[in-house]
């Protein structure tokens, strides 16, 4: 009976490791060391593809508040570059901007001329993918690497010339926890496998 609660100790780690809770939201600052800006002419878009941006995750747009803004828009309204009718509008120059729900969120500059310069951003939080029986597969997706610590106990995130795997995420589940029941349902069924066994 030992060694049924030995390997049902290690089983649960396992599947405890596997699922990728989070721990905390990560912040990462828009455009990395440019910030939100036209000088240079940062490429949002190539940013934001690098970044593994997650619910609850915050994005930080510092910029120079006399010179820009930043406006959370329609796609529509994106792809026009028009600032007629924003969803949000930041104007302290330091805004964040906790992402609460999945799907793209759109944000330009709406100081005319800068969002047709490329000062415009589509930050994507994926939807849960499916729990499949197969073990889920390592991400290929270069994750940031913390640069320093950040206001409200999350790691601040820029880039890196070799970014690292982030170990608060999951390949598997972006969410962090949506494949716990099925984990434990797992877990479950193994236990008790393994105690008929020893039976």
């Amino acid at each position: 009976m030992e060694k049924v609660m030995v390997m049902v100790a290690v089983v649960a780690t396992a599947v405890a490791a596997g699922v990728g809770w989070r721990s905390e939201a990560a912040v990462y600052k828009v455009g990395d060391a440019a910030g939100w800006t036209i000088l240079g002419s940062p490429n949002y878009t190539a940013w934001a593809v690098t970044k593994n941006i997650h619910l609850g995750d915050t994005i930080v747009f510092v910029y120079n508040k006399n010179f820009h803004n930043v406006l959370e828009v329609s796609k529509e309204n994106y792809k026009a570059c028009n600032a007629a009718s924003p969803i949000a509008t930041y104007t302290t120059g330091n805004d964040s901007v906790t992402l609460n729900r999945r799907g793209h969120h759109f944000f330009l500059c709406g100081v005319p001329g800068h969002c047709a310069a490329g000062q415009k951003v589509d930050i994507r939080i994926a939807k849960p993918h499916a729990v499949s029986a197969a073990a889920p597969a390592a991400s290929t997706k270069a994750s940031p690497v913390p640069a320093s610590a950040g206001a409200g106990g999350g790691a601040v995130v820029g880039s890196g010339s070799a970014p690292a795997p982030d170990p608060r995420h999951s390949a598997a589940d972006p969410k962090g926890c949506a494949l716990a029941p099925e984990m434990l349902f797992r877990l479950s069924a193994m236990s008790a496998a393994l105690i008929l066994m020893q039976s």
